[in-house]
């Protein structure tokens, strides 16, 4: 479900009117839904309750602390691929004991942080990585407990910019290989071999990649298990959600919705749960996108209509600078007006923003409602890789965050002032 609909003619999230919100605290501005985060975590939970089951929230995904806290406060884990967003899951009141540690370039600082904070895991992308590792720990004094991330070759079918699971990509051990890494890293004295994961890309909309992966590495985890004792294996993240006709009509659940329909949960579990099952470890998952994608929105004001003799622009205060999806990635995000249309007017247009750049657009060639100037439109599905993403490019400040619960809109990021700009610079005397 997503808890953003028309109700008495003005979009709302949840209970709250976001053309009174806009108005408010200005715009550009990101705002989420509680309600929609926590429904999804857990919905996944249930789903794959015969499990012995770790939800680590891909931190990346969105890093507020209010949205992270909201997680922890769920008993979930946390992926995570640097030392600040450790430190942004610890301030938010999450478990390092539950913490992954991803990333394939793993700094010394990073390590002797995450071994200080006692985290679950790290999650090693190659075998020089486990030799450092190892180093350092032993300086320590400690063991560093560490799965090989395997690279199953197995093709997601996603964007060419998120897939990670195939051969060509910078991301793991190479399948034919992980067993011999396995091999030295057991023989290191200040390693604790504990599991094995995987991660086979991003935005994936059936559940065929999924189950192909798990088929493809289960023999291996086996064969761990026995020779190793490992203790969980990690099927990483990559469920997709909708982008396409992503707003409901308010009463059905969005993931029956639309022409580009989601991987549902049910779905998810009842061919992975049987796979998973007979493996007697824990399994990890490590959803981001799905968590927050469709729970939040970015509001933004148009501010002029430009008519050229090809086409009719839409001129908006939100940049590229604060969503690069649709320009990075190709991402395509459903545009809708904060007033609820009244009529069935529709203009062909391109949705572009303020930078300095021609890649700044969120929408080219799309039939949208008509909107004017100073009319408010949100970009939906803009909870995941949205803010997170967001830049000082041509020192265009911060956007604020809010999370809505209920009727109430906590502010969970002010807006960046000028000042906040330069903090930090100074010219040389």
């Amino acid at each position: 479900m997503h808890s953003f609909r028309y109700q008495g003619g003005s979009l709302h999230c949840e209970d709250t009117n976001l053309e009174s919100l806009a108005r408010e605290h200005g715009t550009p501005l990101y705002v989420y839904s509680k309600a929609t985060i926590l429904d999804h975590y857990r919905r996944l939970a249930a789903g794959m309750s015969e499990l012995d089951c770790l939800i680590c929230f891909a931190t990346k995904a969105n890093s507020n602390i209010a949205v992270l806290n909201l997680l922890a406060e769920e008993g979930a884990g946390f992926d995570i691929v640097s030392a600040g967003e450790l430190f942004r899951v610890e301030k938010a009141g999450g478990d390092p004991g539950k913490c992954t540690f991803a990333g394939v370039a793993k700094t010394r600082k990073e390590i002797e942080y995450a071994l200080d904070r006692g985290i679950f895991s790290f999650n090693a992308e190659s075998e020089a990585e486990v030799r450092h590792i190892n180093e350092i720990a032993g300086e320590k004094g400690v063991k560093a407990p560490i799965a090989f991330r395997v690279n199953p070759n197995v093709d997601a079918k996603t964007h060419a910019k998120i897939t990670t699971g195939k051969s060509g990509n910078k991301f793991g051990v190479d399948f034919d290989l992980v067993r011999d890494a396995y091999a030295r890293a057991a023989e290191l004295p200040n390693i604790e071999v504990r599991g094995l994961q995987m991660h086979i890309g991003s935005q994936l909309t059936t559940v065929n990649p999924f189950v192909e992966a798990v088929e493809k590495v289960g023999p291996l985890v086996e064969e761990l298990k026995s020779n190793y004792g490992i203790e969980f294996f990690s099927i990483g993240g990559g469920i997709g959600i909708v982008y396409e006709d992503s707003l409901d009509s308010g009463d059905l659940d969005w993931w029956s919705q639309g022409q580009n329909r989601a991987l549902t949960i049910e779905q998810y579990s009842e061919k992975l749960v049987p796979l998973l099952k007979p493996l007697g470890l824990k399994i990890i998952l490590e959803p981001g996108r799905y968590m927050v994608g469709n729970a939040g929105v970015l509001l933004t004001e148009v501010v002029y209509e430009k008519q050229g003799t090809t086409k009719t622009f839409k001129i908006i205060d939100a940049g590229m600078n604060d969503l690069i999806r649709p320009t990075l990635y190709e991402g395509h995000h459903d545009i809708v007006p904060v007033k609820e249309p009244s009529g069935t007017k529709t203009e062909i247009v391109d949705i572009v923003g303020p930078v300095c750049e021609s890649g700044d657009f969120f929408a080219q060639n799309r039939e949208l409602p008509s909107v004017d100037e100073g009319d408010l439109i949100a970009v939906l599905s803009a909870g995941a890789y949205g803010f997170v993403m967001a830049s000082n490019y041509n020192s265009r400040p911060f956007p604020a965050e809010i999370l809505i619960d209920g009727e109430t809109a906590h502010v969970i990021r002010a807006r960046q002032s000028f000042d906040d700009l330069i903090a930090g610079e100074t010219i040389p005397a």
